[in-house]
């Protein structure tokens, strides 16, 4: 059982999205707590957690390192038991949060994928791509970038091998929060907007 849930939206909701936060953030940081909101407000029960490292952080107040990839995913299956089942929940989340949910659901299956700013490679390494278990994933998933995010470029990506159930939506002059420039004549809110636009209709479209 994973305590203190953060969950928005209506228990009847069609779809019950669960969101992971990245590794150095917490499941309410501004970020995540901007995309549930918005998702929240379009329909849909969204539901965040923290892997153990995190909320030992926040009982302490001490940083620490993520937790080993076993026990990161670990807790994601314990997260999806909790909400019913690999079959009834979309999972995803931001950066490592989002890496970790891909890797469960090429593992277990899920109804839906849904990764907020993916880290296809460490920044400034390239040459060390985390996509292999995308080549194969067998849920639909949607990837939503930014076109300026390090952990993977427009040009990056188009060279890898991914599933045909992978949608990407590129988010111009977004960085790794999908946050623009201000020469870009864009505002972050705007572009979060974006993005819960494309996740809303991707949660309608291909995961009812």
């Amino acid at each position: 059982m994973i305590d203190d849930l953060l969950v928005d939206g209506s228990a009847d909701a069609a779809i019950t999205l669960a969101l992971a936060h990245g590794a150095g953030a917490p499941m309410d940081s501004p970020f995540m707590t901007a995309m549930a909101a918005r998702l929240a407000d379009r329909g849909h029960r969204v539901v965040r957690f923290e892997f153990p490292y995190m909320a030992a952080r926040r009982r302490d107040g001490r940083r620490r390192p993520p937790d080993r990839q076993p026990l990161l995913i670990a807790t994601w299956r314990a997260v999806v038991a909790q909400l019913g089942g690999a079959e009834r929940v979309v999972i995803g989340g931001k950066s490592m949060g989002g890496r970790m949910a891909s890797l469960l659901a090429a593992e277990d299956g899920a109804r839906g994928l849904v990764c907020l700013g993916y880290p296809f490679h460490p920044p400034g390494r390239p040459e060390r791509p985390r996509v292999a278990h995308l080549a194969d994933l067998g849920v639909p998933a949607l990837i939503v970038q930014g076109t300026r995010d390090p952990f993977g470029t427009v040009a990056e990506i188009a060279g890898y091998e991914l599933s045909p159930l992978i949608r990407t939506v590129w988010i111009d002059d977004g960085d790794h929060d999908l946050k623009p420039r201000k020469a870009s004549g864009r505002g972050h809110e705007e572009t979060l907007d974006q993005a819960a636009d494309a996740v809303d209709t991707f949660l309608r479209t291909r995961c009812l």
